[in-house]
Protein backbone atom coordinates (compact mmCIF):
# COMPACT_ATOMS: atom_id res chain seq x y z
CA UNK A 1 0.00 0.00 0.00
CA UNK A 2 1.79 3.69 -0.85
CA UNK A 3 1.35 6.55 1.74
CA UNK A 4 -1.10 8.42 -0.42
CA UNK A 5 -3.38 5.11 -0.22
CA UNK A 6 -2.85 5.08 3.66
CA UNK A 7 -2.99 8.86 4.23
CA UNK A 8 -6.42 9.62 3.20
CA UNK A 9 -8.87 12.52 4.96
CA UNK A 10 -12.25 11.07 6.90
CA UNK A 11 -14.32 12.40 4.23
CA UNK A 12 -12.88 10.14 1.49
CA UNK A 13 -14.03 7.00 3.86
CA UNK A 14 -17.57 6.28 3.05
CA UNK A 15 -18.25 5.05 6.90
CA UNK A 16 -18.87 6.91 10.01
CA UNK A 17 -16.07 7.52 11.80
CA UNK A 18 -16.61 7.82 16.02
CA UNK A 19 -14.64 10.63 18.10
CA UNK A 20 -12.96 9.64 21.48
CA UNK A 21 -11.26 12.10 23.81
CA UNK A 22 -8.30 10.20 25.18
CA UNK A 23 -6.48 13.01 27.14
CA UNK A 24 -6.60 16.19 28.23
CA UNK A 25 -3.73 18.26 29.56
CA UNK A 26 -3.30 21.80 31.33
CA UNK A 27 -0.64 23.24 31.61
CA UNK A 28 0.02 26.93 33.54
CA UNK A 29 2.49 30.09 32.46
CA UNK A 30 3.27 32.21 35.76
CA UNK A 31 3.23 35.55 34.15
CA UNK A 32 3.65 39.21 35.97
CA UNK A 33 -0.39 39.02 36.76
CA UNK A 34 -0.63 35.26 37.63
CA UNK A 35 -1.18 32.20 35.57
CA UNK A 36 -2.45 31.96 32.66
CA UNK A 37 -3.61 28.43 31.60
CA UNK A 38 -3.14 26.80 27.93
CA UNK A 39 -4.49 23.00 27.17
CA UNK A 40 -3.49 19.93 24.97
CA UNK A 41 -6.06 17.63 23.55
CA UNK A 42 -5.09 14.21 22.24
CA UNK A 43 -8.25 13.50 19.77
CA UNK A 44 -8.78 9.74 18.21
CA UNK A 45 -10.80 8.66 15.60
CA UNK A 46 -11.91 5.77 13.64
CA UNK A 47 -14.05 3.68 11.92
CA UNK A 48 -14.04 0.01 13.18
CA UNK A 49 -12.81 -0.95 9.73
CA UNK A 50 -9.27 -0.86 9.90
CA UNK A 51 -9.26 3.41 9.67
CA UNK A 52 -7.64 5.15 12.50
CA UNK A 53 -6.55 8.60 12.79
CA UNK A 54 -5.00 10.71 15.65
CA UNK A 55 -4.95 14.33 16.13
CA UNK A 56 -3.33 16.70 18.96
CA UNK A 57 -3.63 19.98 19.41
CA UNK A 58 -3.24 23.22 22.18
CA UNK A 59 -5.43 26.15 22.74
CA UNK A 60 -6.54 28.65 25.36
CA UNK A 61 -9.70 26.87 26.08
CA UNK A 62 -10.19 23.27 26.38
CA UNK A 63 -13.17 22.87 23.04
CA UNK A 64 -10.56 24.75 21.38
CA UNK A 65 -7.94 21.95 21.49
CA UNK A 66 -10.96 19.65 21.14
CA UNK A 67 -12.16 21.13 17.86
CA UNK A 68 -8.28 21.57 16.71
CA UNK A 69 -7.36 17.87 17.21
CA UNK A 70 -10.22 16.69 15.82
CA UNK A 71 -9.51 18.49 12.76
CA UNK A 72 -6.19 17.44 12.57
CA UNK A 73 -7.50 13.33 13.27
CA UNK A 74 -9.74 13.99 10.60
CA UNK A 75 -6.95 15.24 8.19
CA UNK A 76 -4.84 12.35 8.37
CA UNK A 77 -6.53 8.77 8.65
CA UNK A 78 -4.55 5.96 8.43
CA UNK A 79 -5.61 2.25 7.38
CA UNK A 80 -3.85 -0.79 8.43
CA UNK A 81 -4.11 -4.85 7.86
CA UNK A 82 -6.88 -6.62 9.94
CA UNK A 83 -7.21 -10.90 9.75
CA UNK A 84 -10.58 -11.11 10.49
CA UNK A 85 -10.69 -9.65 13.95
CA UNK A 86 -7.54 -9.77 14.87
CA UNK A 87 -3.89 -8.69 13.49
CA UNK A 88 -1.98 -10.78 11.56
CA UNK A 89 1.04 -11.67 13.69
CA UNK A 90 2.78 -10.53 16.30
CA UNK A 91 4.93 -6.71 16.35
CA UNK A 92 6.62 -5.14 18.57
CA UNK A 93 7.35 -1.19 18.27
CA UNK A 94 9.09 1.44 20.10
CA UNK A 95 8.33 5.29 19.35
CA UNK A 96 10.53 7.75 21.56
CA UNK A 97 10.06 5.76 25.33
CA UNK A 98 7.07 3.87 24.66
CA UNK A 99 7.31 0.53 23.62
CA UNK A 100 4.39 -1.51 22.51
CA UNK A 101 3.79 -5.76 21.78
CA UNK A 102 0.97 -6.40 19.78
CA UNK A 103 -0.17 -10.45 19.55
CA UNK A 104 -2.83 -11.81 17.37
CA UNK A 105 -5.47 -13.58 19.96
CA UNK A 106 -8.19 -16.65 19.04
CA UNK A 107 -12.21 -15.42 18.61
CA UNK A 108 -13.94 -14.66 22.09
CA UNK A 109 -10.03 -13.69 23.77
CA UNK A 110 -11.32 -9.58 23.42
CA UNK A 111 -9.06 -6.81 23.81
CA UNK A 112 -6.43 -7.06 26.60
CA UNK A 113 -4.41 -3.65 26.75
CA UNK A 114 -3.99 -0.59 28.72
CA UNK A 115 -6.37 2.13 28.74
CA UNK A 116 -4.72 4.17 25.51
CA UNK A 117 -3.48 1.47 23.45
CA UNK A 118 -7.29 -0.58 24.21
CA UNK A 119 -8.81 2.90 23.21
CA UNK A 120 -6.55 2.64 19.41
CA UNK A 121 -7.41 -1.01 19.12
CA UNK A 122 -10.91 -1.03 19.77
CA UNK A 123 -11.81 2.06 17.39
CA UNK A 124 -9.65 0.94 14.87
CA UNK A 125 -12.25 -2.19 14.61
CA UNK A 126 -9.70 -5.33 16.41
CA UNK A 127 -11.53 -7.36 18.23
CA UNK A 128 -9.28 -9.75 19.23
CA UNK A 129 -5.76 -9.00 20.33
CA UNK A 130 -3.16 -9.15 23.43
CA UNK A 131 -1.05 -5.98 24.16
CA UNK A 132 1.38 -5.09 26.65
CA UNK A 133 3.09 -1.61 26.85
CA UNK A 134 6.59 -1.11 28.25
CA UNK A 135 8.44 2.12 29.10
CA UNK A 136 6.99 5.32 28.95
CA UNK A 137 3.53 6.03 30.08
CA UNK A 138 3.10 9.42 28.33
CA UNK A 139 -0.42 9.03 26.26
CA UNK A 140 0.66 10.26 23.04
CA UNK A 141 3.92 8.14 22.84
CA UNK A 142 1.69 5.45 23.26
CA UNK A 143 -0.81 6.14 21.00
CA UNK A 144 1.67 6.58 18.18
CA UNK A 145 3.41 3.56 19.18
CA UNK A 146 0.05 1.26 18.57
CA UNK A 147 -0.63 3.20 15.43
CA UNK A 148 3.02 2.54 14.20
CA UNK A 149 2.43 -0.91 14.72
CA UNK A 150 -0.37 -1.15 13.15
CA UNK A 151 0.72 0.59 10.34
CA UNK A 152 3.82 -2.07 10.19
CA UNK A 153 1.49 -5.26 9.83
CA UNK A 154 1.48 -7.14 6.50
CA UNK A 155 -1.35 -9.12 4.69
CA UNK A 156 -0.36 -12.84 4.99
CA UNK A 157 -1.48 -14.02 1.91
CA UNK A 158 0.51 -10.82 -0.30
CA UNK A 159 3.58 -11.84 1.82
CA UNK A 160 3.88 -15.44 0.93
CA UNK A 161 3.14 -14.50 -3.16
CA UNK A 162 5.67 -11.64 -2.85
CA UNK A 163 8.25 -14.65 -1.90
CA UNK A 164 6.46 -17.23 -4.31
CA UNK A 165 5.37 -19.69 -1.50
CA UNK A 166 2.29 -21.81 -2.85
CA UNK A 167 -0.94 -20.67 -0.31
Amino acid sequence: MSRKERFLKAEDFGTEFEEKVLYINRCAKVVKGGRKFSFSALILIGDGQGHIGFGFAKANEVADAIRKGTEAARKHVLTFELEGTTIPHDIFVEWDGAMVLLKPAPEGTGVIAGSKVRSVLELGGVKNVVAKSFGSNNPLNQVRATIKALMSLKNRQKTLEMRGVAV
